[in-house]
């Protein structure tokens, strides 16, 4: 078993190379009796590829034969490469391992937790499903570009001292904007307290693999890490990896991998499992190489963007005068449009428009781009700079008024309840005119980023519901909102919440 092998890759190619008798699931039958545009469009190679669990000699090994099933192969070599003791391939995104996550934690005897307040809304998800009680920490801000980005171990250590008894601490790490987290400094503060510190890195896979890259997270300390090699890595979306970490504390294996089984399908995609596989060999093999090349050539085309009227970039310099970030994320660019004239929202349009480019994200004072390992920058750059200029000779430069973004989320919530009882209420929409003072039933996730902007739980007030209507008259697609227009919004209903106190309740779960 060597670094440049990818077993399950390659037993599923020798599998579909016998053109086997398919009296199986599923249905399309490798191609033979899929619709002539399904495969003209997906290929014939997909199809010949997707196949189910159970594969003598693919995923398991049957009779008499000794030793790892090429998938168990694919794991071994996956946590080799991302230096953790045990790593699961995941076909449910990063989603998957937060609600793993989630789960095992609480199979413990204490049901509290602390959690960044700007987790993902998959983490919230978990502490529904899980029933956990969370505690949440706000992490430093950037007041001029109104974003959240890490929590510093001060705040964490100030959590975890007012949250007696806390089973976990969730962090995020690299932020959607790139600031990667102390995360060393995170573990020993949660390790001082005697609690497990889970790492959401879903964008930070491709951090080993290059020492011009801030540490990743299971070798800054972290006990679980969950992490989306296909955001930057190249696998398809949709699959991710669950590690623990070498010396992980806390952490039961036996715990997570029950939690896992109760949150993935019996049947996984061969397709994601496959391209976890190659992508780990790549980035283990030319991984190093290509993204040095990467990080000079992102580094040029972010002083080339500066060049272009009202526009400038978060870089790891601005990054560093933020408490509680360590590092930057280079393969991220962030462009300040504040000066430019117009908000990211209308770039972003404007992109689209005039150069048919579709960006990762549009809020009102940054525009975000994502770049792959491999990727031809140079050919990105010579597109989008280009773009970026026949846009401004379409706005009127005029500063942007600097104020929090409208899906920025609340950093100091109140929370009545539990996310859980308060997602398995009773509830009533209301209109967001009359909202204000009741509690939500729903989460509000402007996606991108998937940051919560509303937790179910939460008290609401005027100022997040009209960044919550001002994200929606944007464009922003409120995931989670039963009413994505959000004309109304579901509420605790005032029968149950007068049953279960939580009309006039003290906060359940205070914000450190």
């Amino acid at each position: 078993m060597t670094d440049d092998d990818a077993p399950y890759l390659r037993a599923l190619s020798r599998f579909a190379g016998r053109d086997p008798g398919r009296l199986t699931v599923p249905g399309h039958k490798g191609g033979a009796a899929a619709c002539g545009e399904q495969l003209t469009t997906l290929g014939a190679e997909a199809h010949a590829l997707d196949v189910p669990t159970l594969i003598d000699g693919v995923d398991v090994l049957l009779g008499d034969a000794a030793g790892l099933d090429p998938f168990a192969h694919a794991e071994t070599l996956a946590a080799k490469a991302w230096g953790a003791r045990r790593t699961w391939f995941l076909t449910g995104g990063a989603s998957q391992g937060n609600l793993a996550a989630c789960l095992a934690v609480a199979q413990g005897s204490s049901r509290r937790v602390v959690v960044q307040r700007t987790v993902h809304g998959s983490t919230i998800n978990g502490l529904i499903v899980a029933g956990l009680d969370p505690a949440f920490v706000a992490p430093e801000v950037d007041e001029r570009l109104g974003i959240a980005h890490c929590v510093t171990a001060a705040a964490l250590d100030r959590a975890l001292a007012s949250t007696p008894g806390a089973a976990a601490a969730f962090v995020v790490s690299p932020t959607y904007y790139g600031a990667v987290a102390d995360v060393a400094a995170l573990a020993q503060v949660a390790h001082a307290h005697g609690v497990p510190l889970v790492v959401d890195e879903a964008w930070g896979a491709h951090l080993p693999f290059s020492d011009r890259l801030p540490d990743a997270a299971l070798r800054a300390g972290a006990d679980v890490v969950i992490c989306s090699p296909h955001k930057h890595l190249g696998s398809l979306t949709g699959s991710a990896l669950l590690h623990v970490g070498q010396s992980a504390e806390g952490i039961d294996e036996e715990r997570l991998g029950r939690a896992l089984r109760l949150v993935s399908s019996t049947s996984p995609s061969s397709l994601l499992r496959a391209s976890l596989d190659a992508a780990r060999r790549r980035a283990v093999c030319d991984g190093g190489a290509l993204l040095d090349g990467m990080v000079a050539a992102l580094a040029d085309l972010r002083e080339r963007i500066g060049w272009v009227p009202g526009f400038s970039t978060l870089d790891g310099a601005r990054l560093a005068e933020i408490d509680g970030v360590a590092g930057h994320d280079p393969l991220r660019l962030v462009i300040d449009v504040r000066d430019s004239g117009a908000t990211g929202h209308t770039w972003g349009r404007l992109l689209r428009d005039l150069a048919d480019i579709e960006v990762e994200l549009c809020e009102e004072h940054v525009v975000v781009a994502v770049f792959g390992l491999g990727e031809d920058v140079e050919a990105a750059g010579a597109r989008l700079l280009p773009a970026l200029a026949r846009a401004r000779s379409r706005v009127a430069r005029r500063p942007v008024r600097a104020a929090a973004s409208s899906s920025a989320p609340r950093l100091a919530p109140r929370l009545r309840c539990t996310p859980r009882d308060a997602f398995l209420a009773a509830r009533e929409p209301v209109a967001l005119c009359d909202a204000v003072g009741r509690v939500a039933a729903e989460p509000l996730i402007p996606y991108p980023p998937g940051i919560p902007l509303v937790l179910p739980g939460e008290e609401l007030d005027a100022v997040v519901l009209a960044r919550a209507r001002a994200a929606v008259r944007a464009g922003t697609v409120m995931r989670g909102a039963a009413d994505p227009r959000l004309r109304t919004i579901l509420v605790v209903g005032q029968a149950d919440g007068a049953a279960t106190g939580l009309e006039g309740a003290a906060p359940a779960a205070a914000l450190a």
